[in-house]
């Protein structure tokens, strides 16, 4: 897996002494929860980071590259059966 951009989109808030721990990261309030957007270097980086997610209490609604598409924010609220189904597992 090389470097992809990837979106978060997570139901709950997330404390500013534990945005640290989010690395480079960028977080969007849109309610219920956020989005966070971020290059994520390989399998290992994409698991961790879900695991921060748990962590921290917040439940994972989707997870998907950034294509040209635009980002998640600009396109419908229901992500594609792909990215439900891998939120999912």
């Amino acid at each position: 897996m090389s470097p992809t951009m990837y979106e978060f989109r997570v139901d709950g808030r997330i404390s500013e002494p534990a945005l640290d721990e989010f690395g480079d990261l960028q977080v969007e309030e849109v309610p219920p929860g956020l989005i966070l957007r971020g290059e994520v270097i390989d399998e290992s980086h994409l698991h961790a980071i879900m695991v921060l997610f748990r962590t921290h209490g917040l439940r994972l609604q989707w997870a998907e590259p950034v294509d040209d598409r635009g980002s998640a924010a600009e396109r419908p609220a229901t992500p594609p059966p792909a990215a439900r189904r891998a939120a999912d597992e």
